[in-house]
Parts: C-alpha cells; structure tokens; sequence
C-alpha cells in the first residue's frame, strides 16, 4: 500500500486491520488499568500485598476495578487527531502534527473544565465524552507543555529536559497509520512527542515505538519489528539511550526465564527509553497477552505505562480476540474505545467514501469536524 488514499483494501484486509486497530487500543487501555492499581507501589510492596508473583488480576484504581488512566486517555486523543488529520486532507491544509496538537488541547480541557463545552461546535464527539473529564494522573510535563496555544516542534520542542515516558505512552496509534511509509510514521510521532517532551530519548523512544507497532499492525514479527526501529531510529542525532536500551531488551531474552529482577535490569523504568525496554522485553518473552501484561506491571517502574505499552504492541500483534475477556468485560470506557477503533479503521480504509471529492457524509464531518 503506497499511501493511505491510495490504497484499494479487500474484506479479509480491512476485517483483519480493524482487529489489530481495536486489539492495539483496548490492548493499551488493559495494560493501564492493570498497571494503575500497582503504579505507586515498588516491587516489595507488591509482593507485600499480593503474593510472591505480584499482582495477577485486575485491582481497585480511582475507585473501581479497570479504571483507566491519563495515559488511554491521551492514546485516544491522539486516534481522534489523526481522524481529524485524515479528514481535513481534503482541504488541501493538510499537517498532521497541528491536529494532532489541537486535539491534545481538546484533552487538556478535559483536565481543566466540569465536563464538555457545548458552545464549541468544533470539537467533535470525543471531547463531548463526560467519562473522560477526570484526572487520571496526568504527567506534569504533558500539562505543562499543553497549558498554552503554542505548539511545540523538534527545532523549539516543548519541555527540553523532559525525559519521561508521557509521550511514549500515547504513541501507539501512530503506528496505525498502515498506509504510511515507516520513516513518515517515526517522523510523525517524533514531531508529536516534541509537543511535550523535548529530551531526545523521549521523543526517539515515541518515535522507536510507533515503528514497532506499524510492522505489528503490518502483520510483520516483533522480532522483525524491533530490528525496523532499530534501523530508522538509529540514523538519528541522539539516539544512543534508545538504541542501546532495544537492544538490551533483545539480550535480556536470552539470558532465561523472565523474572522481577530480569526487567529491573533493563532499567529504572523513569525515562522512556527504560520503560519501552521492559515493555518491549515483556512483549518479547509472553506466552500470552495475560502472561505480557503481568510481567509488565510487577515491578518499581511506572506500571500503568509499561502495561499499556506491552498491551498495545500484544494486541497490534494478536489481535482483539486475544485479549483476556475477562479483564476487557471490566474495562472503563471500552464502548468508546471501540467505537473510536472502528472509526479510525473506516476512515483509513475507506475514507473517499466518507468525505472525498464524490461524497460526503454529513455524520462523519459532525463526528470529525474539518474546522
């Protein structure tokens, strides 16, 4: 597929595109709600209080079981803002970074207001979401880099020291973008990351990621995958922390059986590069995507981060149906997760139809306004 408006989809490749689409999303969404109830606890403390193997099943986090947390949250802003991007191509003011900044901005609202403002007519149908209007934990640095108009870029990134995982996290859909050439993708993701972390471990390690999940979404190995990011990300000024943390998580796999300290080894988990290195590793070493996900969560790191990244490269890679159907039934927010999935795999399958020179739904421009 040369390009996403180019490219002529049949049934058995649009059916299995939509599975990965929903199983990379609600893959991340359960990976943050098991990872949020462990997230302020170090390995001990799990261990305390939940047994020798660390937390196996779903555990209170904001009040309910399966709470999501700022991270799902600003996964599926980023899903809306590519729409939005997709939609407004035919325009011809076509730049993917400005909307997905805009509907970034749309999230930090969410992270300030009552609930949606219904005087916006621009806003689309996620903003209008009342679920979403809860803080979950949000990075400081997203905050912060969010908290005016002025869009951050790789020459005047945002937060120029910020090294945290915040942007990794909300990069999987990125590589959803099965149309796209992979350096396009890493670009993309690279130029969205600078909106709020501007270290460049942190934006190489959103950028390694979104090339990781796009092979994934291709229907190429994890292995294979890893090898692609590798390739693309190490032509880059700056990537020496990322590179060399891939390539110890590759090691880690023959070293045994994971265990705790196996994956306390790949890192503090603090910095971006760390985190997608454990995550990578326990994607590397599941049995299953149960298996990925609880080696993900149990240990000192941010758990709610590596979960939903582990949970989105298994579900990219395995599809929905492989997800554990007990923890999906728990699941907060899942009908709009899903609902937003099938959005994002109509409108890059199908999108002409949608809004093209020969038809326009006026449903969908409502769903995903051009303004």
């Amino acid at each position: 597929m040369s390009s996403a408006a180019t490219a002529v989809w049949g049934r058995a490749e649009q059916q299995d595109f939509r599975a990965r689409v929903r199983g990379a999303l609600l893959g991340a969404a359960i990976g943050d709600a098991l990872g949020a109830g462990v997230a302020p606890l170090t390995w001990e403390a799990i261990v305390s209080a939940y047994g020798a193997e660390g937390v196996n099943d779903l555990v209170p986090a904001y009040g309910r079981r399966g709470a999501i947390t700022a991270s799902t949250q600003l996964g599926l802003f980023t899903v809306d803002g590519l729409i939005r991007a997709q939609v407004r191509r035919d325009t011809g003011a076509w730049h993917p970074p400005t909307d997905v900044h805009r509907a970034y901005l749309r999230w930090a609202a969410t992270q300030r207001d009552w609930g949606p403002d219904e005087r916006r007519k621009d806003n689309g149908w996620l903003a209008c979401e009342e679920w979403l209007y809860t803080r979950r934990d949000p990075p400081k640095t997203s905050l912060l880099g969010l908290g005016d108009d002025t869009m951050g870029t790789l020459d005047t990134p945002k937060n120029p020291t910020a090294r945290d995982p915040g942007a990794l996290a909300r990069s999987a859909p990125f590589g959803l973008l099965v149309g796209w050439e992979p350096q396009l993708v890493c670009q993309l993701a690279l130029e969205c990351a600078a909106h709020t972390h501007g270290h460049p471990a942190a934006y190489l390690s959103a950028g390694a990621f979104a090339v990781i999940m796009h092979a994934l979404a291709r229907a190429e190995t994890l292995d294979g995958a890893v090898q692609q990011a590798l390739s693309l990300v190490g032509t880059r000024p700056g990537h020496q922390p990322v590179t060399d943390a891939l390539k110890r998580a590759l090691g880690a796999v023959r070293q045994g059986a994971p265990n705790a300290e196996r994956i306390a080894s790949l890192g503090k988990q603090h910095h971006a590069e760390d985190a997608l290195a454990v995550s990578v590793y326990c994607a590397l070493v599941s049995e299953d995507i149960r298996h990925g996900l609880r080696l993900a969560v149990n240990h000192d790191g941010p758990s709610e981060v590596t979960g939903s990244v582990t949970g989105a490269l298994l579900g990219a890679l395995h599809g929905e149906t492989a997800l554990p159907p007990a923890w999906l039934s728990e699941l907060e927010g899942r009908p709009t997760i899903i609902e937003l999935a099938d959005d994002f795999a109509m409108e890059m399958t199908q999108g002409p139809a949608l809004h093209g020179p020969a038809a326009a739904a006026p449903g969908w421009l409502a769903r995903y306004p051009r303004a």
